[in-house]
């Protein structure tokens, strides 16, 4: 019996340090082809008010109309005031883009992760520590945080629109 030679090659690599999981993240999202997913505390760390995140993010979303970005974040005011690139994204986005806050009964969640599509994901084990796990071709992995990320979201509402209410 032959080895399929199409079969992707699992990789698992352990990050340490602040600046290998902003370099994964990036990585993470390059691999995107048509959704991503990232829970986070705020943004504040892994890139998110740089100029490269921003063109990612943008290139990933040009990429195809269909193509989805869907964050949910435990504090979404620090992107409100010191992501503008992000918000841009969202204006420009809006169709693509969903950006939700948890509730108080997913607040106690501590564990940031991103998912590209269905098989490569970003997973840091405490939003307080740099320590973070990069897996590409994990299937069954990602398969794991998209049920955990859809768990989350359910406990999650709108936090940022692109619309003005009260006209």
């Amino acid at each position: 019996m032959t080895e399929n030679p199409e079969k992707p090659v699992l990789l698992h690599r352990q990050l340490n340090s602040t600046v290998d999981y902003t370099e994964a993240l990036d990585t993470l999202i390059e691999l995107a082809r048509h959704r991503l997913r990232i829970f986070d505390y705020n943004l504040e760390d892994g890139g998110y008010t740089t100029l490269r995140r921003y063109e990612l993010l943008r290139t990933f979303l040009l990429a195809s109309r269909s193509n989805r970005l869907e964050i949910v974040l435990h504090d979404s005011d620090y992107l409100t005031r010191f992501c503008p690139r992000i918000s841009s994204l969202l204006k420009q986005f809006s169709h693509a883009i969903t950006i939700q806050e948890t509730t108080p009964q997913a607040k106690g969640i501590y564990d940031p992760f991103a998912i590209a599509d269905e098989a490569c994901f970003l997973h840091r084990f405490h939003y307080d520590n740099p320590r973070a796990l990069l897996a590409l071709n994990d299937i069954e992995g990602s398969h794991v945080l998209i049920k955990r990320f859809e768990e989350i979201r359910a406990a999650s509402v709108q936090a940022i629109t692109t619309t003005t209410l009260g006209l």
